[in-house]
C-alpha cells in the first residue's frame, strides 16, 4: 500500500478478509440481544471446581504476580507430563517437551507460525473448527480441505491420501471432533500417521475434549501412535475439563525439536500465561480419578437429557461419541439454510444454536446441520427443551419459517 496517498486507509489484510466475525460471536450476541437460552457457544453456565478457583485466588494473593517462564511454570509442565503418563502411558519430558500457552487456540497458532512456511499446504478435515482456516491463512499457508464421510464422518482414506502432496507441511486433527462429536479410531489415526511419515508432514492434534468420550469408547492421543511420536504436537487445554473457559490455559506436547518451534513463536505472541492460573491448573490436572469419572458421568447424563428430548420432538439427532455438542438434521424443515433456522430459533423460540455450515469451507455441505451445546446446568437444558417442545407442538416448524 502507498501510504502517501491521502485517500487510502489501513484495512484488514487480504488473507483475513474472507473470514469476518466468528459465528460464535454472532450467535451469542443475538442470544443476548433477544434473551434466548444460549446453547450456541460452548461455555458452561456454572463455575469450575471451588478448590481450583481458590488455589488461583491464593496464588494471586501470595504472589509473585510477575512474568513467569515463557515455557510455563515447572509445576504445571510436570503435571501435564504426569497426566500423559497416567492416562495414555506416554512418557514426556516436562522441561523439553511441554509448553504452556494462552489456551489451546494460541498453541495451535504458535505451532503453525513456528513450523509452516508461506506456500505450504495444511490439510483440514471437514467439518473443521472455524479457528483453523484463518490460522493457516495468517501463517501464509494454503488450506486443503478433505470432507469426512457422513453419516458417521468416517475417514475418506483414498481422498486423504490424494490430498498429501510434496507441499503438505501439516494436518490438523480435532479429536474428538467439534461439531459432530466424532471420535477417531486408533486405526484411523495410524493411517494418518503413516501418510504423515511418508510425506514428512507433521500433525497438530487438537484434543481439548479428550476427557469427554462416551459409550465405553476411549480417547487415543496422537502420541500413542508410533508414527506420530516425533512428528505430532498434541494440544489440549484445561478450559473444557475444568469448566473454566475464561482462564485460557492450554498446552502443547511434542518432541524436543517440534517444541522448540512452538516455543520460538509462542514467546513472540503472548510470552507467558498468568502464573497464578497456571498454579491452580497444575493442581486441577492432578486431581484424582474420581473427579474425571464424575465429570464424564455428569456429561453423559446431560447428553442423554438433550438428545433424548430432541428425538422425542421428532428431530433426527446425531448423538456425539465425544465433546459436549449434539446436532440435529433440519433437511426436512422449510428453512433456507441452517443460519436462517438458527436466527429464527433464537429470535422466535428463545433458544440459540450454531449453524454447522460454518464448519465447512463450502457452506452448502453443512447447511442442514445445527449444533446445540449441553455444557449447561440441567435447569438451563430443561428450560430450553420446554421452549423447543412448545414450539414444535404448535406445528410452527414449517409454516412460520422465513422463505
Amino acid at each position: 500500500m502507498n501510504w502517501n496517498r491521502k485517500d487510502e486507509q489501513p484495512s484488514v489484510r487480504e488473507a483475513l478478509k474472507p473470514f469476518g466475525t466468528t459465528i460464535f460471536t454472532e450467535m451469542t450476541a443475538l442470544s443476548n440481544r433477544v434473551g434466548a437460552i444460549n446453547l450456541s457457544q460452548g461455555f458452561p453456565d456454572f463455575e469450575g471446581p471451588e478448590e481450583v478457583r481458590q488455589a488461583a485466588a491464593d496464588a494471586i494473593m501470595r504472589g509473585p504476580n510477575q512474568y513467569c517462564p515463557s515455557m510455563g511454570i515447572a509445576p504445571l509442565r510436570e503435571a501435564v507430563a504426569e497426566k500423559m503418563k497416567r492416562f495414555y502411558g506416554v512418557s514426556v519430558d516436562a522441561d523439553s517437551e511441554v509448553t504452556v500457552t494462552a489456551g489451546a487456540s494460541e498453541a495451535i497458532g504458535a505451532a503453525l507460525l513456528g513450523l509452516v512456511e508461506p506456500g505450504d499446504e495444511v490439510i483440514l478435515l471437514e467439518p473443521t473448527y472455524d479457528l483453523y482456516p484463518p490460522m493457516v491463512a495468517m501463517a501464509g499457508a494454503t488450506p486443503v480441505y478433505v470432507p469426512l464421510q457422513p453419516p458417521g464422518f468416517t475417514l475418506p482414506r483414498e481422498a486423504l491420501q490424494k490430498a498429501f502432496t510434496p507441499r503438505t507441511k501439516a494436518i490438523i486433527i480435532n479429536n474428538p471432533l467439534n461439531p459432530t462429536g466424532k471420535v477417531f479410531t486408533e486405526e484411523e489415526l495410524a493411517f494418518i500417521g503413516e501418510l504423515c511419515r511418508q510425506s514428512h508432514a507433521i500433525a497438530i492434534g487438537d484434543e481439548v475434549y479428550e476427557h469427554l468420550v462416551y459409550d465405553g469408547k476411549s480417547h487415543t492421543t496422537l502420541l500413542q501412535i508410533p508414527a506420530f511420536r516425533n512428528r505430532a504436537i498434541v494440544i489440549s487445554s484445561t478450559a473444557k475439563t475444568f469448566s473454566l473457559t475464561g482462564w485460557k490455559v492450554g498446552y502443547g506436547v511434542a518432541c524436543q525439536k517440534l517444541t522448540e518451534a512452538v516455543r520460538m513463536s509462542h514467546q513472540f505472541i503472548t510470552f507467558c500465561t498468568p502464573s497464578a492460573l497456571q498454579e491452580a491448573m497444575a493442581q486441577a490436572i492432578s486431581m484424582d480419578d474420581a473427579y474425571y469419572q464424575e465429570f464424564l458421568e455428569r456429561y453423559t447424563k446431560k447428553r442423554h437429557l438433550l438428545c433424548r428430548a430432541l428425538e422425542k420432538m421428532g428431530f433426527d439427532v446425531l448423538w456425539p461419541e465425544g465433546t459436549y455438542y449434539a446436532s440435529i438434521d433440519i433437511s426436512d424443515l422449510e428453512f433456507e439454510d441452517d443460519l436462517a433456522f438458527c436466527r429464527h430459533l433464537a429470535a422466535e423460540v428463545g433458544v440459540a444454536a450454531i449453524p454447522a455450515s460454518f464448519f465447512w469451507h463450502q457452506r452448502r455441505a453443512g447447511r442442514n446441520i445445527v449444533r446445540f451445546c449441553f455444557c449447561k446446568r440441567d435447569e438451563t437444558l430443561n428450560r430450553a427443551i420446554e421452549r423447543l417442545a412448545r414450539w414444535k407442538s404448535r406445528g410452527l416448524v414449517q409454516s412460520d419459517a422465513p422463505r
